[in-house]
């Protein structure tokens, strides 16, 4: 009983805080991972609220695929599959509703199936995210783990992204990226199967 009424204390303060046009306290994965303090999750582990599909006019709030199911919710993660339920493969996108133009800390996890090929968009410019070791690159990278969690680390400051994979730095380590944009963050779906979760930013003042 007791349960009961602390999970519909929650609701209700989450309720009033709607109501009152004020931002949610940051969520936690399906899997039980916790944010850390300063960070907010981009993906709530149960549905692609808060993301867009490119290209299409569908709102995904509350959903938990896209219409084509290219980009799905299994298991408190995005799936983004190789092929939509057409059997049509090619490069599609899910972007954040949301822009981020001010300075932030990107971390997010990231598995591949057998050299596939995916990529994390920072307000436009792509990141090439792939099963790095399998496809020959990025050979530079001693703690990636094939068929695993692998954790990506980016850091926005002044137009330059600064990436990482599990800590150790990408080749090039750098990219540029526009100060201002309205495309916010974006996962690509492209070759094989790729997964992507405890997504979470936090903004620089």
């Amino acid at each position: 009983m007791k349960n009961l009424w602390t999970r519909a204390a929650a609701l209700a303060v989450a309720a009033a805080a709607l109501a009152a046009g004020l931002p949610l306290a940051p969520t936690q994965a399906a899997d039980d991972f916790k944010v850390e303090e300063g960070y907010t999750s981009l993906f709530n582990g149960k549905d692609l609220t808060g993301w867009k599909y490119v290209g299409s006019k569908e709102s995904l709030e509350g959903k938990t695929e896209t219409a084509d199911k290219r980009f799905q919710v299994v298991d408190g993660v995005i799936v983004a599959n190789e092929k939509d339920a057409r059997g049509k493969g090619g490069i599609r996108d899910l972007y954040t509703t949301r822009p981020f133009n001010k300075d932030f800390h990107l971390k997010l996890e990231f598995r591949a199936a057998p050299k596939a090929d995916s990529g994390v968009y920072i307000r436009g410019p792509q990141l090439q995210v792939r099963d790095y070791i399998r496809r020959g690159e990025q050979k530079q990278l001693k703690k990636f783990k094939n068929d695993d969690w692998n954790e990506l680390d980016i850091t926005v400051k002044d137009g330059v992204a600064t990436c990482l994979c599990n800590g150790e730095p990408l080749s090039p380590r750098t990219m540029k990226v526009p100060a201002k944009s309205d495309k916010g963050i974006g996962l690509q779906a492209e070759t094989g199967k790729f997964e992507f979760r405890r997504i979470r930013i936090k903004e620089m003042p």
